[in-house]
């Protein structure tokens, strides 16, 4: 008896609990898995009960279906160790089919006399083949044990903590049902435990539900809770039937008697009845539906299906498209169409499902007469006294139109809204019912919300459309701009480079003429006629340099910009430079002071553009600075390094503008008033030069006290090797 009931507890139990997870997740792969695992137990519990007390059948063929059922559990524990609870297949394929394939060969196997015979004395004896199983059976359950195990160690959280109890529960349940249902009986020929396997799964099932309520487990705790009334009404009906049999017994037939195992059996009948009634009643209200009422359908279902599709679409036309389907085949309307309003980018549209609305004659006066209507939807098939609702009956009937459902955003009714659901007549002639009119309500509510959100979206989709088009007719024109800019660019820069050549010419012929009338070649020069010719060939000398600098300037927009380095003796080139722009800066009252080192180091540098950069910095200095002011010129070198610095004691340049001075074309406030003339190329090209030869400027400057410019270049690159071993020498 107490085998019994532990038979019916835990069966009863691995039932519930695989129903409840399959029910909360049919799809999921692992409550698939698991629902049949636990069918499996129940199936291995009963059949396990049966080998130790048979009917029907011989104990052998009971026994040998013990060992089928078990040969299929175990594939169902591995599988769904395997699976859970990731709802996919982890651990190596080729295993997986290897071992899948050896358990539909163990199951034959097990239903023959090779792994359970019958012995002399009619009690079932093990065979050879039982080896087969075992090993079958043990590796299918180290391998599921292993897999759980991994992903045990992987895991973190909520799912450690359901791993650790099902790690836990499959150990414990399925290491007592291997020991007592097959070590024992194989080695020892122990088969008294046998019956006490059912019990072992009460194990899995206890832990399994306690982690559903700790741990949330498969989250069918909701699942559970429904459920628990129906369980209580099952037991409440076996009950009855128990205590049925026994008045029966009692009462009416006192001679009537009952066995313990024919009154289980009818227990387990009437609880398998109770539970499979509300799906045969569902399939049989089903079916009859189908024949008797074509017409009805489950509300929650089309509100439920309709939701499906309004979260799962954002596309309008897809949107409408699938709502005006649900619905026309929900109410068995001949049509569903939506008509929704013009918007900023978008004009009036008609959209269904099979049947593409014509243009509405009346539109205009059904707008006006819908505005006025007390409720949402209106139905052309009912009588009315009201003048507008008989308009718009006729207007609607015109068009076929059975129902119409307004589209508005709130509760205000005098509004036109976004628009409407037109509902043609059912196809079988019948006329909507009040239900059908408030599913109606209830299916615009949601409607109106949806494809709000979705012309919103639709909106400014069409909105990034727009400003892209835009940006591309302003990137166009401003292509074409710059295009314009580069030829006006290409244009200055050849005017520049053929006007400074053809400038150069005439200049040279003005300074050679004029240094030959200083040097008296035509004649004594009196001292005012040689201040005044100084200063022109000062003026012509600055006039060719300006033009070398007009030139370099093209010549780096051009690509043609090139250092020509040979040994320089920088001394004697600033020297020389000096020398041409004394005459300035004594006209201006001007000090130079420059020593000219007695030793130096000749350097790789280009010549001519050294001599600009030097005259540059000096010619500055010279215009710069007020009357009476002292420029200094320094040359020195070290053991790296060659230095050479002007400093003024001029106007200097204004911090915040000291970081633009270098640049092309800029010129700062204060040097623009006190030079107007100036280009703003000087700098630009003696950064070019300096860098380009691998040095680096030199500059400090403070406003009103002066400035400092100069370069700096490293020995080692630049010396000239000969030199530096007649030096080191």
């Amino acid at each position: 008896m107490v085998e019994l009931v532990l038979l019916g507890i835990s069966s009863v139990l691995n039932t519930l609990l695989g129903l409840f997870v399959y029910i909360n997740n049919p799809r999921s792969a692992t409550n698939k898995l698991f629902f049949t695992l636990t069918s499996s137990f129940v199936i291995w519990s009963i059949v396990s009960y049966f080998s130790v007390h048979p009917i029907y059948f011989s104990q052998v063929v009971w026994v040998r279906l013990v060992l089928f059922s078990a040969t299929f559990l175990s594939l169902a524990v591995y599988l769904t160790l395997t699976v859970f609870p990731s709802h996919t297949m982890t651990g190596n394929k080729r295993n997986r089919t290897i071992l899948m394939l050896a358990t539909g060969i163990v199951m034959l196997l097990t239903i023959t006399p090779y792994v359970f015979l019958t012995g002399i004395d009619g009690s079932p004896r093990p065979n050879f083949a039982i080896v087969f199983f075992a090993l079958l059976v043990v590796t299918l359950f180290i391998a599921g044990i292993k897999n759980l195990y991994v992903k045990f160690i992987k895991s973190r959280g909520k799912n450690r903590a359901q791993l650790r109890i099902v790690l836990f529960s499959i150990v414990v349940a399925f290491g007592l049902i291997l020991l007592t249902n097959l070590f024992l009986v194989v080695i020892f020929k122990v088969t008294k435990l046998i019956s006490f396997g059912p019990s072992f799964t009460l194990i899995f099932t206890g832990t399994m539900a306690y982690a559903t309520i700790k741990h949330r487990l498969f989250d069918i705790r909701a699942t559970v809770a429904r459920a628990t009334v129906y369980l209580l009404i099952t037991v409440s009906v076996a009950l009855i039937y128990i205590l049925f049999l026994n008045a029966v017994r009692v009462v009416v037939i006192p001679d009537l008697l009952f066995s313990s195992r024919q009154l289980i059996i009818n227990i387990v009948i009437t609880i398998v009845l109770v539970i499979t009634y509300p799906y045969l009643k569902r399939y049989f209200d089903r079916t009859t539906n189908r024949v008797f009422f074509k017409e009805k359908y489950d509300p929650q279902d089309l509100i439920g299906e309709l939701n499906k599709a309004l979260v799962n679409n954002v596309d309008l036309e897809e949107l409408l498209t699938k709502s005006s389907l649900i619905i026309q085949e929900n109410l068995k309307a001949s049509f569903t169409t939506f008509y929704i309003r013009k918007t900023s980018y978008f004009p009036d549209r008609v959209i269904g499902a099979h049947r593409k609305y014509p243009e509405v004659d009346g539109m205009d006066d059904l707008q006006e007469y819908a505005a006025k209507l007390k409720d949402k939807v209106f139905s052309s098939e009912g009588e009315s006294t009201d003048d507008n609702d008989k308009k718009l009956a006729n207007i609607l009937k015109q068009n076929d139109i059975a129902v119409l459902a307004r589209l508005v955003t709130n509760t205000d009714y005098q509004l036109k809204g976004i628009g409407y659901v037109l509902v043609g007549a059912k196809k079988s002639g019948s006329l909507y019912s009040k239900q059908d009119i408030k599913i109606l309500e209830i299916i615009a509510n949601e409607l109106v919300i949806a494809i709000e959100n979705t012309l919103r979206f639709e909106e400014i989709e069409q909105f990034n459309v727009t400003l892209q088009k835009k940006i591309d007719e302003a990137t166009k024109e401003l292509k074409q701009s710059n295009d314009k800019l580069k030829a006006l660019d290409e244009a200055k820069d050849e005017f520049i480079s053929m006007a400074s050549h053809q400038l150069r010419t005439p200049l040279t012929s003005i300074k050679g003429y004029i240094s030959m009338v200083l040097e008296g070649d035509v004649g004594k020069v009196s001292e005012a006629q040689e201040k005044m010719l100084s200063q022109a060939l000062f003026s012509s000398q600055r006039m060719a340099y300006l033009i070398s600098d007009l030139l370099n300037v093209s010549r780096l927009q051009t690509g043609k910009f090139f250092i020509e380095s040979a040994p320089v003796y920088l001394p004697d080139l600033i020297e020389d430079e000096v020398n041409q722009l004394h005459g300035g800066a004594k006209a201006k009252e001007l000090t130079i002071a420059y020593v000219k080192p007695e030793k130096f180091s000749k350097l790789n540098l280009d010549d001519l553009k050294m001599r600009q950069l030097v005259m540059n910095y000096i010619d500055n200095a010279i215009y710069y600075t007020p009357p009476g002011g002292k420029i200094t010129i320094d040359l020195r070198e070290t053991v790296k390094t060659v230095e050479f610095t002007v400093t003024d004691t001029g106007i200097g340049v204004p911090k915040d503008e000291q970081h633009k001075l270098f640049a092309k074309f800029y010129r700062a406030d204060n040097a623009r008033k006190a030079r107007p003339d100036g280009t703003g190329l000087g700098l630009f090209m003696a950064k070019k030069v300096i860098i380009a030869q691998g040095g680096a400027i030199i500059f400090k400057s403070i406003e009103g006290k002066g400035s400092t410019f100069g370069f700096s270049f490293p020995k080692e690159k630049l010396v000239v090797i000969e030199d530096e071993k007649i030096k080191n020498k």
